[in-house]
């Protein structure tokens, strides 16, 4: 299967569909062989977050004041699994726990183990948002929790566009431009806890230039749909909260990259009508705008 435009070589089958063939970067092994002397060199961590109603934690051997090669790393999800690996490799170990199962396994490890992963691995740096294509140009849709990015990626998608990822999109620079990666194709519309959602048929097969990022803002039902180019220090302000892992030794290389970002991409203000009646509106406007844009 491919994900985050990896190939994973697994030892245990996922009760999902991922055969779709995309463009792929890196190559990961996941299995359940642990190494003892991994298992057992942990030593300290912390309490990471709770996420979809389960209390997960991170740990290693040292205080969390970088990612070094040899450094074991174990990312836990209570009573569900816990992932083990080295720095610089590309072997992540698995052990399920007491209420743990294929499905489980499946959904915490594309989801939320990996991001964290290849954050930590230095293999792409992540963005909180939605993402489609237009014309074969990626455009990403930013907005707080609950503010219309995967209500938009769904209307996108089902108006033919090619799916990128709902949640987290993988970047990375080639040749000066910064480039979106699939995730993979299975779109979350909804907020039910640990489920991908639901299998897109048109997902993105290669890596692309991202042509622009469409900030949504929430309006009363009847306003006015606008869209207002941000300019200057502003763009860093709006990307930076979408800006996935901020761990403190992450800092400066991200705000280099999130200020490169900055100079090359434009970012755009959307008012959106909370009425859904008007969602044909809202893309009809977004689709005019992004396919009439020229590259910085």
């Amino acid at each position: 299967m491919i994900v985050y435009g990896t190939k994973i070589i697994s030892d245990i089958a996922f009760p999902l569909d991922l055969s779709q063939e995309t463009e792929t970067r890196y190559e990961v092994k996941l299995s359940s062989n642990i190494l003892k002397l991994l298992k057992n060199s942990i030593t300290c961590g912390f309490y990471l977050y709770w996420a979809h109603g389960r209390n997960v934690y991170l740990y290693s051997d040292r205080e969390f004041d970088g990612s070094e090669a040899g450094q074991p790393w174990c990312y836990e999800v209570e009573d569900v699994v816990k992932f083990y690996w080295a720095g610089g490799e590309r072997t992540i170990y698995y052990a399920l726990g007491e209420k743990g199962d294929a499905a489980l396994l499946g959904f915490w490890f594309i989801h939320l183990l990996l991001p964290l992963y290849m954050t930590l691995e230095n293999m792409y740096d992540f963005f909180h948002a939605g993402a489609v294509e237009v014309e074969g140009k990626p455009i990403f849709f930013i907005a707080p929790s609950m503010g219309g990015k995967s209500t938009m990626t769904d209307y996108f998608i089902k108006q033919g566009h090619p799916f990128i990822s709902d949640d987290k999109v993988p970047t990375f620079i080639q040749n000066g431009k910064f480039m979106a990666v699939g995730s993979h194709p299975y779109h979350r519309p909804y907020r039910k806890f640990e489920e991908l959602g639901y299998r897109v048929e048109k997902f993105t097969d290669s890596f692309k230039p991202i042509h622009a990022f469409y900030e949504l803002e929430g309006v009363d039902g009847d306003a006015e749909i606008s869209i207002e180019e941000i300019k200057g220090f502003a763009k860093f302000d709006v990307l930076l909260p979408n800006y996935l892992y901020m761990f403190s030794w992450l800092k400066p290389q991200r705000m280099k990259y999130l200020a490169q970002m900055s100079n090359t991409i434009r970012v755009f203000h959307v008012t959106v009508p909370w009425d859904k009646k008007r969602l044909g509106e809202v893309y009809g406007i977004i689709y005019r705008h992004s396919k009439n844009l020229k590259f910085v």
